[in-house]
């Protein structure tokens, strides 16, 4: 694979991971508007565990911390804040993983990849965002997280298999719901990426390790490392402007790109993209 797609490939997933604009709606786009070939699922698996390894270290108090309650929950006892942590981001993961395998077992999941889909989910997500940033209480901190709203964050997630909704974007939209604090919301949205790109990671990575090569090896180290570099730098940004920016800026941005997208896919000539 060219060093330079290569490079953009990890550069685009670790810039838009973090970010509620959808890292797989703009890695499907690049193929699709471009022409450039699809990366394939060796530097996907590869991308994600750079963003993965970014926002545990982020985040490596908060990580530890579940870790910690762990052996208790596995005893089935709740009886601390570590134990309490741990359960919520188990319970949290449970529908996306339940969605991606249903999504898998159906092959709905690559009938979504399309600019059209894209545009729709970058549009009507965004708004929904922008609503609920804007009409969210927005008093509580992400330390009084609930078992009942990581269930109800962890349905909204699922919706994030839908190309161009966004992980980060639908569970941010959540949390100011559910009346969390910008910054509260935010992290809890990191939060639950890890168990979630870490599930989606060992069942990608399952299909590929087999097809694996030498060649491929060294271009999924450098794709991961990019990733990771690029997606620390945008979630440290982030979660630094949330202190007094809004989630208007990123809303603006889904919007433009939605109907942009929508524009190419329904007035633009049929056949002048690659994919639509």
């Amino acid at each position: 694979m060219p060093l330079l797609h290569l490079l953009l490939v990890a550069m685009i997933q670790g810039l838009t991971e973090f970010l509620p604009v959808s890292s797989s709606g703009h890695l499907i786009l690049l193929p699709n508007l471009t022409g450039l070939k699809d990366q394939g699922q060796v530097i996907d698996v590869a991308v994600h565990v750079g963003t993965l390894a970014a926002v545990v270290l982020y985040f490596w108090p908060d990580v530890r911390l579940a870790l910690r309650g762990i052996p208790s929950l596995l005893r089935g006892h709740v009886d601390s804040p570590s134990a309490g942590l741990a359960l919520c981001l188990v319970i949290a993961t449970i529908p996306v993983i339940v969605m991606g395998l249903f999504l898998a077992a159906t092959g709905l999941d690559d009938k979504m990849r399309s600019t059209v889909v894209i545009g729709w989910t970058m549009l009507i997500f965004g708004l929904v965002l922008y609503w609920a940033d804007r009409t969210g209480k927005g008093t509580m901190p992400a330390e009084f997280w609930s078992v009942r709203n990581a269930f109800i964050m962890g349905l909204w997630q699922a919706l994030a298999l839908i190309p161009g909704t966004s992980r980060s974007g639908i569970t941010i939209t959540a949390g100011r719901y559910l009346g969390y604090t910008r910054h509260g919301a935010a992290k809890l949205a990191m939060l639950m990426s890890i168990p979630a790109i870490l599930a989606s990671g060992l069942y990608k990575g399952a299909e590929v390790i087999a097809t694996a090569d030498a060649q491929a090896a060294c271009d999924s180290a450098i794709a991961a490392g990019f990733a990771f570099v690029s997606a620390l730098l945008a979630l440290a940004l982030m979660m630094r402007l949330l202190r007094s920016v809004s989630f208007t800026p990123y809303v603006i941005y889904r919007v433009l790109l939605g109907l942009i997208l929508l524009w190419i896919a329904y007035v633009m000539p049929t056949g002048s993209l690659p994919n639509s």
